[in-house]
């Protein structure tokens, strides 16, 4: 039987590896084409695919199992539930894959793109530039086709050059940026605060006006500590909700 083929991973030896490889396995999960199989490789086989031990790789596909996106059944296998629920809290621990994971599983439109003005709130971000890319993206439930999330992301002109727009309709941005254009990201900041939807928001989500929501903004740096991304998006509040643990050893 054609099993389930997950992205791969470089790990990152400063945070648990059970919990980068539930993240990245949870975000090809999510992200998979519709006419992917269901069935995953066994527990060796995964664990050798992402080099772990076998003890790592149990624990991580408990935590996929705990979430709802796979069944694990003796002696038949592990298989991803074709109607897992998008949208569940996600643990961040600092991983990159951990953003592609947040991002991915919805069926995403791109509303528009071409070049804006450099927000003044964020201008300092961009020192020296009028103009950024910008590009507008709804995300909605696959299932349900409800809206989950308005994205805009301001991107530096001489990276966005090399984004594809259709790539931006299959996959997260911080995907795009690290796997299709080749971006090494050295580091992504979140603030996630609470906010009223205002009449654009509330339109575009489908939620009564001043009703809250998660007001999200990303800043994602290269290597060099250059801002290459800003992302700002707003998050129903029904669906979503984030935990940041930190690691005091």
């Amino acid at each position: 039987m054609t099993t389930f083929a997950p992205d791969s991973l470089a790990l990152n030896r400063k945070l648990p590896l059970w919990y980068q490889v539930s993240q990245s396995l949870r975000a090809s999960i999510l992200g998979r084409a519709p006419d992917a199989p269901l069935r995953l490789p066994t527990e060796d086989a995964l664990a050798a695919h992402y080099g772990v031990s076998v003890l790592t790789m149990r624990q991580a596909l408990k935590e996929l199992e705990t979430e709802g996106l796979i069944s694990r059944h003796r002696r038949r296998g592990t298989f991803i539930e074709p109607g897992a629920q998008r949208g569940a809290p996600v643990r961040l621990l600092g991983s990159v894959d951990a953003i592609v994971a947040q991002q991915s599983g919805m069926r995403t439109e791109l509303l528009e793109h071409g070049p804006v003005p450099v927000p003044s709130g964020l201008a300092e971000h961009f020192p020296g530039l009028a103009e950024v890319a910008g590009f507008r993206r709804l995300r909605s439930d696959e299932e349900t086709g409800e809206p989950t999330n308005h994205a805009r992301n301001y991107v530096r002109p001489d990276v966005a050059d090399r984004i594809d727009p259709a790539d931006l309709e299959r996959w997260p941005m911080t995907k795009v940026l690290r796997d299709a254009v080749g971006v090494r990201i050295g580091r992504i900041t979140d603030t996630v605060e609470a906010r009223l939807a205002d009449p654009e928001t509330a339109a575009l989500l489908q939620v009564p006006l001043l009703s809250p929501i998660l007001h999200y903004t990303g800043l994602t740096c290269d290597e060099d500590g250059r801002v290459v991304d800003i992302a700002v998006i707003h998050y129903r509040g029904d669906r979503f909700s984030f935990t940041v643990t930190l690691d005091a050893h």
